[in-house]
């Protein structure tokens, strides 16, 4: 883990540190399962950030004042919120154009999640196709 990182991660509650280490579990998952090449990991605006060639950045991120939920940030300039809305607006909670909010009262809805993360990581390959491909 990236040093930086890695301390970032020892700043939250245990809670909250386990559950972003999942999803970026996940991150990394997806990328040997889809042989998408080294995952870059580092801090941009202070929170955990993780890219990898031909995808658009995920950024995960917590705040004490909304203890009870966590934020996946991604490129406001790209379409990947707006696809994600019109195909898991049902399932998913989302804020603007580059927030997906996981609420940790809630399990985790790991297959719309694991499904926008693949789409994020694939993002500059797919971004011309109807519904990203999704």
């Amino acid at each position: 883990m990236n040093p930086e990182v890695e301390s970032k991660f020892a700043t939250y509650p245990e809670d909250i540190r386990n559950s972003l280490l999942a999803i970026r579990g996940l991150i990394f998952d997806i990328a040997a399962e889809q042989n998408l090449g080294d995952v870059e990991e580092s801090l941009k605006w202070g929170q955990p950030s993780y890219v990898v060639k031909g995808g658009s950045p995920v950024r995960l991120g917590w705040k004490a004042a909304e203890p009870d939920q966590l934020s996946l940030f991604f490129n406001c300039n790209t379409t990947l919120v707006a696809t994600f809305r019109e195909v898991y607006g049902g399932e998913l909670e989302f804020i603007g154009n580059r927030e997906l909010v996981i609420r940790l009262h809630r399990a985790l809805p790991l297959q719309p999640l694991q499904h926008c993360l693949r789409v994020a990581l694939h993002y500059h390959r797919v971004k011309g196709l109807p519904l990203l491909g999704m």
